[in-house]
């Protein structure tokens, strides 16, 4: 059933203060890389290798992640603003106090990843797999989201703000105090029996109610 007899837990936004970054010059990065204070910008990483990683205080601005290798990767008090990129491969990455801004990614692979006090705002986002990932404290907001993966995903203190989602899978997901009662589009394909611990707005339960009665095996006919 749909919890919306209570206020849910906020989200916990991050706090990130940049210090006085250093430009990236060395060209490409290494699997297992150590990047500590750094600005990426307009850096062309598409095809590189920083699987395992570690982003510390870095901004990462207008940069091409094309297939780039990040799996295991840790990004931390870091803004990735208006990267873009297809194939991107977080796979169990570590994202803790990270602001995602414009960003323009498609097919992104975070299955398995660990998302905490995250902000995604604005840009658009298509085919995000997020199967099986843990987000704490994460908050969507003005963004686009495009057939979405949550399959088998725990979200905990997350909230839909302005944002599109189109197409979402929550199938077997675990929903703790998730509001969705501001998103803009509400759009969910499978798991709609998985929005318990969620809150939506009266307006969305009309909407869904063609998808909810499905989950259920409710079949709705004309009165007699």
């Amino acid at each position: 059933m749909v919890r919306n007899d209570r206020v849910v837990k906020p989200a916990r936004r991050p706090e990130v203060r940049l210090p006085e970054l250093v430009a990236f010059t060395d060209g490409e990065l290494t699997p297992d890389g150590d990047y500590d204070g750094l600005e990426f910008r307009d850096t062309d990483l598409a095809g590189q290798d920083g699987g395992g990683a570690r982003f510390l205080d870095c901004a990462l601005t207008g940069c091409a992640l094309d297939e780039t290798q990040l799996h295991h990767a840790r990004v931390v008090d870091s803004v990735l603003s208006g990267i873009r990129g297809v194939g991107t491969d977080l796979a169990e990455a570590s994202l803790r106090d990270v602001e995602l801004v414009d960003a323009r990614l498609g097919g992104t692979q975070l299955h398995g990843a660990v998302l905490e006090r995250v902000v995604v705002r604005g840009g658009k986002i298509d085919y995000l797999n997020l199967r099986r990932a843990r987000l704490k404290d994460v908050v969507f907001e003005g963004c686009v989201l495009v057939e979405p993966d949550f399959g088998g995903a725990r979200l905990e203190r997350v909230e839909f703000v302005d944002c599109v989602l189109k197409g979402a899978d929550l199938t077997a997901a675990t929903l703790v105090d998730v509001d969705l009662r501001r998103a803009a589009e509400l759009d969910i394909t499978r798991g709609a029996d998985r929005l318990s611990g969620a809150v939506i707005s009266h307006a969305q339960l009309l909407d869904l109610a063609p998808v909810l009665a499905a989950a259920l095996g409710l079949r709705v006919a004309e009165d007699a």
